[in-house]
């Protein structure tokens, strides 16, 4: 296949995944944002798959070694596997387990690389030999670390293991020298000779080996309340991942679309981070800074008060302004639609109703934003955080469906608790506060909550969607 077509093609497919990435920023634009990609991965599949296996060209790009029809024998049933499975899972998943399932997806990209690093390590006739021994010692490092890192997130994310933070003795120092022995080994990989292929691999094995455990600890060294933001960082680090598998394969559209991957993961990283008053050091270098984890402060807060559906009803039914904060108990309760239709009602009798998004509503960055847009409730009334926060004072009822460590008031009354200092909704200055829970449980952050105690708040207990649908009907 001539190479000035391939590199159209992979420009194109450059082009449109921008055009993705900006796109998927907005609400009203996300949709489209999506197809972007879709048509930008399905251009950059068929241009690649073409270049492999269409043989010489006279230009000795892509396809130079192509492999003709036995390597699209080899190809095509691989693909057809993984779009099955692909469809599979994505017919299956519910938007709930998407946080795991992205974790998940993270790490296969992490395995490839890994995997395509090891391969190109038993390359002999390379053009650049030192060039190519750091590529394929960072490749499988980045590889390795996304790899356990997400296999730990997912384990997390899915209540396999405890949230809480994992702190090893000097975790702080064991990282560290755990990067430093990456670049000791790397240095002396790339002065071993080439003939010295036995002591070669085993150097790279070893760092392999270290950077999946370094992988495992960077994230067991993190909270659970931290979590969306270690989805994003580990979206980052897959990105990264697949730009180094990119200069080994020599793919041009790899490196690019690994380098968008890896700088908007850690931008959106960054932004969360500061929404969260956290350090993003400290999240990125797994807790770094931190030598005990805090402990959440145990107090007595009195007695709850609990609500009735009809009465709920009547507080909304006489209220002029209400504002509607969902959490991850939103999303497993599948309430989204029975929060829009109780919306709907509410707006149509008069009441001023918007939303109340923190960052990391949910357990992944935008996870309450789509499933609000997938029931339908108006973009304009959905507002951040900091948009959102100096109106609870003057309004009559706010609703917590589901929420609990992102309107936790003690974020900011209780320096020891492991959510100290992250800015949450300060849904307590309403005159009046419904919150919809199964239970008192603690929230993911594993810490108790006071808001549930206060004066002005009653609890409305059972599944959100079945308590929503029953203030619709006293409605």
């Amino acid at each position: 296949m001539n190479h000035t077509l391939v590199q159209g093609a992979y420009i194109v497919a450059g082009l449109l995944f921008i055009l993705a990435l900006n796109g998927l920023s907005k609400h009203e634009s996300a949709r489209m944002g999506n197809r972007y990609g879709i048509a930008g991965m399905a251009i950059a599949l068929t241009a690649t798959v073409v270049a492999a296996v269409a043989g010489p060209t006279t230009d000795g790009g892509p396809g130079s070694q192509g492999s003709g029809l036995t390597g699209l024998a080899l190809i095509v049933p691989a693909m057809a596997v993984a779009a099955v499975i692909g469809i599979t899972l994505a017919r299956r998943v519910e938007m709930t387990g998407m946080p795991e399932l992205i974790a998940m997806l993270h790490s296969f990209v992490g395995l490839a690389a890994v995997l395509v690093g090891w391969n190109s390590s038993f390359e002999k006739n390379v053009v650049y030999p030192t060039v190519h021994d750091v590529e394929v010692f960072i490749g499988i490092f980045i590889g390795a670390v996304t790899l356990t890192g997400s296999v730990v997130a997912y384990l997390k994310l899915s209540a396999k293991i405890r949230s809480a933070p994992l702190v090893l003795p000097a975790h702080n120092a064991l990282n560290l020298a755990l990067v430093a022995a990456m670049f000791v080994m790397t240095a002396v990989y790339c002065l071993t000779s080439r003939d010295a292929e036995f002591t070669r691999q085993l150097l790279l094995a070893g760092m392999t080996l270290m950077a999946l455990f370094l992988g495992w600890h960077l994230v067991t060294s993190i909270g659970g309340g931290d979590m969306p933001v270690v989805v994003s960082m580990l979206n980052s680090y897959s990105g990264w991942a697949a730009a180094a598998a990119g200069f080994l394969l020599g793919n041009d559209l790899l490196i690019i679309t690994g380098a968008l991957v890896g700088s908007s993961g850690a931008y959106l990283s960054y932004i969360m981070c500061t929404a969260m008053n956290r350090s993003f050091l400290s999240v990125i270098a797994g807790g770094f800074g931190v030598e005990a984890g805090s402990a959440a402060v145990e107090s007595d807060y009195g007695e709850h008060r609990e609500i009735t559906a009809d009465d709920a009803a009547e507080l909304l039914a006489e209220a002029a302004s209400v504002i509607i904060t969902p959490g991850y108990g939103m999303a497993t309760a599948q309430a989204q639609h029975a929060v829009a239709d109780l919306t709907k009602t509410l707006r149509a009798r008069g009441v001023d109703v918007r939303f109340g998004i923190h960052p990391v509503a949910g357990r992944l960055p935008g996870h309450m934003n789509v499933l609000l847009a997938e029931a339908k409730v108006p973009y304009d009334i959905v507002q951040e955080m900091d948009e959102i926060n100096d109106d609870f004072s003057v309004t009559d009822v706010v609703l917590v469906i589901g929420a609990n460590d992102t309107v936790n008031p003690a974020a900011i009354d209780q320096p020891g608790s492991p959510i100290a200092g992250m800015p949450v909704l300060q849904v307590w200055e309403a005159k009046e506060v419904i919150a919809f829970k199964r239970s008192l449980a603690t929230g993911y952050a594993g810490v108790q909550n006071p808001l549930f105690f206060k004066d002005n708040t009653q609890m409305l207990f059972g599944d959100a969607k079945h308590r929503v649908e029953d203030i619709l009907r006293a409605l």
